[in-house]
């Protein structure tokens, strides 16, 4: 019996064992998408004779008879489902790849069941959004814009232009399931693609000593199997920056020897994703054991093993290859010594931040061929990946294969988020090799457990932290030591270390700082970029300990942050006696984020008593925290963009980009901002993206440097191409320049009014193209600010936590998009409350992780995250393009010890370890009623 798709009966026949999932993508249903393979995610949804089910663990057998409905066909035709039109509307979706899939169960709901989302998305999994916009769409509501930017440097009213609410250009597609992210290319684009897959390694810690490929290569559909003997010798790391040598070349493509469990071994390639599994499956590998370390700690120890103790330190810039220490700074400001003797209350406790996924919902993966050219030594190597950094990527591929960069092209389709595990070449190389070799496509798709065992995490910090203060509250000392663990391979290991002690410190004024930090080597699956880059870790310890210095000396602890923290004209300093050169204040509002946060939790307290529920009982305690952080707006030592910028000949305007769209909004800010140059709507520039045939160059989109870099680029091209425009209306129309002025689709010149189109024809009768380019390399660099606060109660009997108030204020300059930036908000305080209360990726004592499927590490789903109200602090930075700055790390770093803070209020007891789990508050409480057995009052 067929299998009825959206209306139509295939005549394809599912293979024995195929879900149903990879059935419907074969039949070119790429809304279709694979976030777990395990039914965890809810990516995969569709119906089944109207039932929504999870098709990656749906047999596809099973739906023969049936009909099946993919997102493809919940529309009718051009007419959208309601469901589809309320996403739109409500743009409940950042990257989009888990959005067919929620849309989907939604669309199946009665009213009983959009009353209780918490219990009917539980199945459907968002790791950009935060959900407020998911259930606005859902439910076809509508938040308002948060307080201080709905009309922050707004354009007229429906303009498209700075400070509109303009809808994601890709809105349609996502939500038509439509939009093509990296995998979704169609059979007939890559005739003859094969399909690699992986050998891991089961040891910690080994050498290869030998390696049979016999078995594998004799299963049919086998088509080569490659090892170390085949892989390029350079050094390199998977870690990508600006400047390459940011990170230590400790990485081969296949190495000789494994550091760590799950360290690529082999790489497989079959005409089949079945018979590459199988001939993985059958290598024998002979390995000789070596010693291995797993903890920082222990890795420092003398006689440990050296991890890359064959490398020399200076070639592989390692700072102490035999001691384990990829990278270590060691400073000090003033006299802490001094500083302590005069302080009044000292704090000092040690602070641990653990390992954190990504969980971006498209795993990694990658697609690369070679594009035959007529010319000898001309072909191109081409790659599709799902990449933050496609033109870095190319440079790499360029460094590791000894070919010219003008002979490889690397693409990002839409890309399925990132958070900064996809600053990374993980998988482009292996298909890069492949398809070099084998002169056909070569495809790799990462599973949910290689995302966890074998890519990157956050780094996990130990920090100790001794910090004091007089007693009027003015800090005297603060000294912290700091100890990093980069598991194997030491990609972002020293940008991560550095970057934590910067602005975590400079925020604070102090005369008299310390700095002892090393980032090390373990036997561990590798560390990489994660979400602030190493603030979020070090902020945790210093805000804690903040609170705690206030609590030491009877002071409200935001009236201590206010009486400390930097204020325009003070030094921002950390382990420097002189502030980065290129880091100003180019905005300030710090101070108004502290007001409107205390603000906000004196109302909500107020609401609480009266609505009678500031008692909830006996067992119940309640307290309130917040915490503070600052981030430069822009990575150091140069972050460059390249944007070209063209009228058409249909009066509207064409916008090549170099920088990736995976949830950031970036492309909508590309829009608007040159939409507010060129006195247009954003909806009449069409802009083009991440390809490395599209620009000169563009470092990438992490660091925050989509808006501030990349869209700084392009609004000086937006800025240019109107100075042009002006002038050939104005030669055209007999007029000065200065009796010019762009208009909507037109120039008015005078009295005169020329249609874009007209100026167009006459640049063309000129032999003229109406065209500008836009560059900028990141500097100078200005602070955004963020402060969040919580309002909590803790069960003293169990453990249970309940948030009761959420809020953050944050620091975006004059912001481009209030309802897209309140997006990045939002998603930044879900995955940070998943931070600090339950995720973790564990690892046992024989180095393995053994948290590997979605449904042993948590993320927060619907029911997990409580709304946040959401404030903009009113500014106009000087630095931003047209005000703004950025906002895409740094709401994420004040939550986790805003949260911990608000606990140690309500209970008495300081959490100084992550994540906070349940169990942990009732062990900790436990453990404090029995030391002081006094009843804990609420605070």
């Amino acid at each position: 019996m067929a299998i009825e798709i959206n209306g139509t009966a295939t005549e394809a026949a599912p293979r024995p064992g195929q879900c149903l999932r990879t059935f419907l993508r074969e039949q070119g249903n790429f809304g279709v998408k694979k976030g777990c393979d395990g039914g965890d995610c809810g990516a995969c949804t569709v119906h089944v004779d109207g039932t929504p089910v999870h098709s990656c663990i749906y047999p596809a057998v099973r739906a023969e008879g049936h009909s099946v409905t993919t997102i493809e066909g919940l529309s009718n035709g051009e007419e959208l489902h309601p469901v589809q039109e309320q996403f739109l509307e409500n743009q409940g979706f950042q990257c989009g790849f888990c959005t067919a899939g929620m849309m989907m169960t939604a669309a199946t709901f009665d009213e009983e069941q959009k009353a209780n989302l918490p219990r009917n998305l539980k199945g459907n999994l968002c790791r950009c959004t935060g959900y407020r916009s998911i259930a606005d769409a859902v439910c076809g509501s509508h938040t308002h814009a948060p307080d201080g930017a709905s009309r922050a440097g707004a354009g007229a009213k429906g303009s498209g232009q700075l400070g509109d609410n303009v809808p994601a250009p890709a809105g349609r597609a996502v939500v038509t399931g439509t939009a093509r992210y990296t995998l979704d290319v169609p059979a007939e684009q890559l005739p003859g693609l094969l399909h690699l897959k992986l050998l891991r390694s089961p040891h910690a810690h080994a050498r290869i000593v030998s390696i049979d490929t016999t078995a594998a290569l004799q299963i049919p559909g086998v088509v080569a199997v490659f090892t170390h003997e085949d892989a390029p010798d350079r050094l390199f790391s998977t870690a990508q920056h600006e400047l390459y040598t940011d990170d230590p070349d400790d990485t081969r493509v296949l190495d000789n020897v494994v550091r760590f469990i799950g360290q690529r071994v082999a790489a497989v390639v079959g005409e089949s994703l079945g018979a590459a599994e199988a001939g993985a499956r059958a290598i024998k590998v002979e390995y000789e054991l070596l010693d291995a370390v797993f903890s920082p700690q222990d890795a420092l120890l003398p006689g440990a093993p050296a991890i890359h103790g064959e490398k020399d330190g200076e070639t592989a810039r390692i700072s102490r290859p035999q001691n384990n220490v990829v990278a270590e700074v060691h400073s000090e400001l003033g006299n802490v010594e001094a500083g302590f003797a005069a302080a009044d209350f000292i704090h000092e406790n040690t602070y641990q931040t653990q390992r954190v996924q990504h969980v971006a919902m498209e795993t990694h993966c990658s697609i690369a061929w070679v594009e035959p050219s007529e010319n000898p030594g001309e072909d191109r190597l081409m790659v599709r990946s799902s990449s933050q950094v496609p033109f870095l990527v190319r440079r790499t591929l360029a460094r590791v294969f000894d070919l010219p960069e003008d002979r490889i092209r690397v693409v990002a389709g839409r890309v399925g988020g990132g958070f900064g595990g996809k600053q990374e070449v993980l998988t482009e190389d292996l298909v890069a090799m492949a398809a070099l070799k084998l002169r056909r496509p070569v495809q790799v798709e990462f599973t949910r457990t290689e995302q966890f065992t074998a890519t990157t995490t956050r780094h996990p910090f130990t920090i100790k932290v001794k910090a004091g203060t007089s007693s009027d509250g003015h800090l005297t000392a603060m000294k912290v030591d700091v100890v990093t663990n980069t598991g194997a391979y030491g990609n972002h290991a020293p940008g991560v270390m550095f970057h934590g002690c910067g602005e975590s410190l400079a925020v604070y004024k102090c005369a008299n700082k310390k700095v002892d930090a090393q980032a090390v080597y373990t036997n561990t699956v590798p560390a990489g970029a994660f979400r602030g880059y190493g603030l979020s870790q070090m902020i945790f310890a210093i805000e804690s300990a903040m609170d705690e210095l206030a609590v030491g000396i009877g002071m409200d602890p935001l009236d201590f942050r206010l009486k400390n923290m930097v204020r325009p004209g003070d030094d921002m300093l950390s382990t420097n006696p002189e502030p980065e050169e290129d880091v100003f204040y180019g905005s300030y509002g710090l101070d108004q984020c502290v007001a409107l946060v205390r603000d906000a939790l004196e109302r909500g307290g107020q609401r609480y008593r009266d609505a009678g529920l500031d008692d909830l009982g006996p067992e119940w305690v309640t307290g309130v925290g917040s915490a503070l952080s600052m981030i430069d707006t822009v990575p150091p030592r140069g972050h460059f963009a390249h944007t070209r910028l063209r009228l058409l000949p249909d009066g509207t305007f064409d916008a090549a980009v170099g920088t990736a769209e995976f949830g950031n909004g970036t492309t909508t800010v590309h829009a608007q901002l040159a939409a507010t140059a060129l006195s247009t709507s954003a909806s009449n520039v069409a802009v083009r993206q991440s390809d490395t045939d599209l620009v000169e160059h563009d470092t990438g989109a992490f660091g925050s440097a989509g808006t501030v870099v990349a869209g700084q680029a392009t609004l000086l091209a937006a800025q240019e191409l109107a100075v042009r425009i002006r002038a050939v209306a104005a030669a055209f129309a007999g007029v000065s320049e200065a009796e010019c002025l762009l208009e909507d689709g037109a120039v008015r010149c005078g009295e005169r009014v020329l249609a874009l189109a007209e100026v167009h024809d006459a640049a063309r009768q000129q032999g003229m193209e109406l065209a500008a380019e836009g560059r900028w390399g990141g500097t100078p660099r200005s602070v955004a600010f963020n402060v969040h606060g919580f309002r909590v109660a803790v069960n003293t009997g169990t453990g249970e936590l309940r948030i009761l108030q959420s809020v953050q204020a944050a620091d975006a300059g004059v912001v481009v998009n209030p309802r897209q930036c309140r997006g990045q908000v939002e998603g930044g305080i879900a995955q940070a409350l998943g931070v600090a209360l339950y995720e973790e990726v564990r690892v046992n004592d024989a180095g393995k992780v053994t948290t590997d499927i979605l449904r042993q590490y948590h993320i927060p789903s619907f029911a997990d995250v409580p709304r946040s109200e959401v404030y903009f602090a009113k500014t106009n930075d000087q630095m931003g393009p047209l005000g703004a700055k950025s906002m895409s790390e740094s709401p994420f770093n004040p939550v986790a010890p805003a949260l911990a803070n608000a606990i140690r209020n309500a209970t008495g007891v300081r959490f100084a370890a992550l994540p906070i789990a349940r169990d942990k508050i009732y062990l900790a409480l436990k453990d404090a009623a029995a030391s002081a057995p006094t009843q804990l009052t609420r605070i």
